[in-house]
């Protein structure tokens, strides 16, 4: 199983799970709602009860109603009429007082079926979804026709109302769970089409620098064949082309060594040593290079050694860039080289007298190609690999790298690997 394949996994597994932990705080949220439903009919019956207890203008005129009593100068069809809406309101108002609001019905009727009485609005008494809740009355409607009556209270689909009561709850977690799969696709997307734009570009790159080298040999090869029989003036042509094309060389092998440190492909492994000796020779190497080229270097190293965790070969690599950077973009290069043992790191710092960096462009100068823009032209010629090279590297030492630059005022970068102890 590939990564992609287990990323996708994870997160189907994830989505479901969250769909049935939602699911089971539903249920409890449904059953918890019912519960709660529950009481407040209760608390609402007993209020019922006791408002047609007594004599009133609701118990009169449905007692009116029962008895065909000429008290009103109407039809028994409008007295009856009159009493289902009158008794609709009476019970509407009481739920709605103990927190029911939802559509509801009612029967009130004898056992024998002598006396009865609907709501205006009647429910399908066929309907499974239908949900009653019967009460037995007391008080002067039973005493007056001497018989049991008995009012039903109906309601249909409740669960759509618990559901409505729930809103709060479930309906901000759908949506929530809906973004947050939708951003983890626009994510994984995004990611996989990075990679293979990343990956196409390194195997690009690798295959064009590798295919470079061929050329560059060969015209190095025609060069040394071309200096044996040449005269004193076309020494002078080709001594530039050997350095063009040993320049050449060097810019293939760093882009080749960064496509490898990023793909994986070349073998990276740290050996416990002493780098002072390392760090010394390229600070003399670069000292005899600025007594050639005329140009200022000081280094102080202080301690004698320093034990650390490193790859030697990379390590010198990205000190050298580091020092080259110093020198390329300095009108009269002034470089300083401290190293010392700060706490349990060994911080390696390079200061120079350059054009400076501003604090906007610092942000992206560790970026692979990344070069800091300078209208439409490039003084100093290169490919912005050499500080993303060393930024690698100094991840693969566990260490860091950091950058104090201001424009027109030089730059120091400090390189900080954490030492190592008996």
């Amino acid at each position: 199983m590939n990564k992609r394949q287990l990323y996708i996994g994870v997160l189907v597994i994830s989505v479901l799970g969250l769909f049935i932990v939602q699911y089971q705080y539903l249920r409890i949220g449904l059953n918890l709602a019912k519960v709660q439903f529950d009481r407040k009919i209760a608390y609402a019956i007993e209020d019922i009860r006791a408002d047609l207890y007594v004599e009133n203008q609701l118990t009169f005129l449905m007692a009116q109603s029962f008895t065909h009593d000429d008290y009103f100068r109407l039809s028994n069809d409008s007295l009856i009429d009159a009493s289902s809406h009158f008794l609709y309101d009476y019970i509407k108002n009481d739920l709605v007082s103990n927190g029911i609001e939802t559509d509801f019905s009612y029967r009130l009727y004898t056992r024998d079926s002598v006396i009865s009485l609907e709501a205006p609005n009647m429910l399908d008494e066929n309907n499974d979804q239908l949900v009653r809740y019967p009460m037995l009355l007391e008080g002067f409607l039973p005493e007056l026709v001497e018989k049991p009556i008995i009012l039903e209270l109906q309601f249909h689909d409740l669960n759509t109302y618990f559901l409505s009561q729930l809103n709060g709850l479930t309906l901000p977690s759908l949506i929530f769970i809906i973004a947050i799969i939708l951003v983890i696709i626009w994510i994984l997307r995004s990611f996989y089409w990075q990679r293979n734009v990343i990956t196409t570009t390194n195997d690009f790159i690798n295959n064009f620098t590798h295919e470079l080298k061929t050329p560059v040999f060969s015209i190095g090869l025609a060069t040394k064949l071309l200096e044996e029989r040449a005269t004193p003036e076309q020494h002078t042509v080709l001594k530039m082309m050997r350095e063009q094309v040993e320049r050449m060389k060097k810019h293939i092998d760093k882009v080749l060594e960064l496509g490898n440190l990023e793909s994986r492909k070349k073998l990276f492994e740290l050996e416990e040593q002493d780098v002072y000796p390392l760090l010394k020779k390229s600070c003399e190497d670069f000292e005899t290079m600025s007594r050639v080229e005329n140009f200022q270097f000081t280094y102080e190293l202080k301690g004698a050694e320093y034990i650390v965790k490193a790859e030697k070969f990379h390590l010198e690599n990205a000190i050298s860039n580091i020092l080259d950077n110093a020198k390329k973009y300095s009108e009269a290069p002034e470089i300083a080289l401290r190293a010392e043992k700060i706490g349990k790191h060994l911080q390696i710092c390079i200061k120079d007298n350059g054009m400076g960096i501003s604090a906007k462009q610092q942000q992206r100068i560790f970026k692979k190609f990344y070069r800091v823009p300078n209208g439409n032209l490039h003084r100093v010629k290169g490919y912005g690999l050499g500080l993303s090279y060393v930024s690698e590297i100094m991840k693969r030492h566990k260490g860091r790298i950091e950058m104090d630059s201001f424009e027109n005022q030089g730059t120091t970068i400090c390189l900080t690997l954490p030492l190592r102890y008996e």
